[in-house]
């Protein structure tokens, strides 16, 4: 597959204004909806990946998920390993309880059911979730655990009919963010259902490349990036979503993957050095950000400043930076200590235990009240809803 400088600057697009949006920029109160923009490309490019094995005859579950393993745990494991000092140093026991509950739930890549249930995404109390951006890593993988085997019984059995399926299950899809919408629930955020129509975007724009390639049309990619920027600029925490508001960003990022070719004005902007730099430290730069800004509200307790908030936003591009070269990279390929596939799924599901069962135990525990000073209780009375982020 030919590599496209400019998903990595479309990828820095998308996650610049998360950070913002969490650290509470006003500017930036649609950033949220990177996370969609996020979604369209995994579903463009892990359709790619599929596509382009199965008209090989060359894919294989074992090598797909190996690759997912490699990309998404050793980066994920290395930020929930330096979270558990702070939570333990820092969180009162309503805190950890629930730090334990989001811990294992994101071990398990259930940490959207976990959330839709607990805590409302755009709600205060919910910027002091550590792990609150886990969500959007469940709903991916939720996706690819399901999404590979059907294609490939529908593509040993007729390409057009997985083209078909794709279609189909984007549209029933988006008719669930629609329809919970309406209903005006709060869930519809979290939920697996009304995400995938996004993916799915991305998924079919995969289709349609691999057919006719990336036709550059520097209007479509203009309009494109600018219906993202729209969204980021005018939609806030009002703004109901997702659903047909959604519509916005993943149309805009569709248009940028079908039609921002080279030479276009938009993948000249997209491919700029500092941009691909960004994008591709993006994933780690996510998982930073969020631990970050909630440990430095809970130990502060009232709301930090905006220079403190942009300097911690500095930060994780920092630490991002780190753990790309540090954790990420050496993982992706062939690296001295997971050579091989067994050694990558004893890793993988040693790892993910770990992390479930200390989950459990923190949760079990009821946050380890015994490890804070004897007057502590008295404080967690006081701060109130600060005991308990989860609680709605």
């Amino acid at each position: 597959m030919n590599y496209r400088r400019e998903i990595d600057g479309l990828r820095a697009i998308a996650v610049i204004p998360v950070i913002l949006f969490h650290a509470g920029f006003s500017l930036f109160s649609g950033g949220f909806v990177g996370v969609d923009v996020f979604f369209v490309i995994s579903g463009y490019l892990i359709t790619s990946v599929l596509l382009h094995d199965m008209s090989l005859g060359t894919f294989s579950f074992s090598d797909f998920y190996e690759r997912r393993a490699r990309r998404i745990l050793p980066a994920l494991f290395f930020v929930l390993l330096v979270c558990l000092p702070f939570a333990w140093q820092w969180m009162l026991a309503g805190q950890l309880k629930d730090f334990g509950a989001s811990l294992f739930s994101t071990a398990t890549f259930l940490s959207n059911f976990y959330f839709f249930s607990q805590v409302n995404y755009f709600a205060t109390n919910a910027e002091m979730q550590p792990l609150l951006h886990t969500w959007s890593l469940s709903v991916e993988e939720q996706y690819y655990f399901l999404f590979p085997p059907v294609l490939l019984a529908m593509f040993k059995f007729r390409k057009m009919k997985a083209i078909w399926l794709v279609a189909i299950t984007t549209v029933v899809s988006f008719i669930v963010a629609e329809y919970a919408l309406y209903q005006g629930a709060e869930w519809s955020f979290f939920f697996a259902g009304s995400r995938m129509w996004e993916i799915g975007a991305g998924s079919l724009a995969a289709f349609v490349i691999q057919k006719r390639g990336v036709i550059p049309n520097n209007s479509l990619a203009l309009i494109g990036l600018a219906a993202i920027w729209v969204a980021f600029f005018s939609y806030d925490k009002s703004t109901p979503f997702p659903g047909r508001y959604a519509l916005l960003p993943v149309a805009g990022t569709t248009l940028l993957i079908l039609y921002a070719g080279k030479g276009t004005w938009v993948a000249q902007l997209l491919s700029t050095r500092i941009l691909v730099s960004i994008g591709l430290i993006s994933y780690s730069a996510y998982l930073w950000h969020q631990p970050l800004f909630a440990f430095t509200r809970i130990r502060l307790i009232h709301e930090p400043s905006w220079q403190l908030m942009l300097t911690l936003s500095l930060a994780a591009l920092v630490m991002a930076a780190f753990s790309w070269r540090y954790i990420e990279q050496p993982f992706r390929g062939k690296s001295p200590l997971l050579q091989g596939k067994k050694e990558v799924y004893l890793a993988s599901v040693l790892g993910l235990i770990l992390f479930a069962s200390l989950g459990a135990f923190l949760y079990s525990m009821k946050g380890i009240p015994q490890r804070l000073p004897n007057n502590v209780s008295a404080l967690e009375g006081m701060v109130g809803q600060h005991s308990s982020p989860c609680t709605r």
